[in-house]
């Protein structure tokens, strides 16, 4: 399992307004499920959404993370939400100093990967 940093943003009753965090995300091996803040998401093939989660249907916008533009659509709006942990690696890769603190909020993230509760999940579906 593999730790990224990505931009993961709910679509599902939002638009481009959902709530946006920037985290750490686990991956399964084959790279199909991504696990964040005790979600799990699989591929979906859609217009504005291009993950699912897993355990409830909610379409989400899941990507990594952009040098020089703002993560979020262009059309929507609202604060990302960022793991502080992860601040100053953001930074680093968009070559700033300091977070435009009108575009974020920093917040603790968890690392709950409900890797297991989901492979159950999905045994029991088979």
């Amino acid at each position: 399992m593999i730790n990224n940093l990505m931009y993961i943003e709910l679509k599902t009753g939002y638009s481009d307004d959902g709530p946006a965090w920037i985290g750490y995300v686990k991956t399964s091996k084959s790279k199909k499920t991504i696990y964040f803040n005790d979600h799990a998401f699989q591929k979906n093939i859609g217009n504005y959404a291009n993950y699912i989660d897993i355990e409830n249907g909610d379409k989400y916008w899941i990507s990594g993370l952009k040098k020089e533009e703002s993560n979020r659509h262009w059309a929507g709006h609202g604060k990302i939400m960022i793991d502080r942990r992860a601040v100053n690696e953001y930074l680093s890769l968009i070559g700033e100093k300091e977070l435009p603190l009108n575009l974020f909020e920093v917040v603790d993230i968890e690392d709950r990967f409900p890797v297991k509760r989901v492979k159950e999940l999905l045994n029991e579906k088979k």
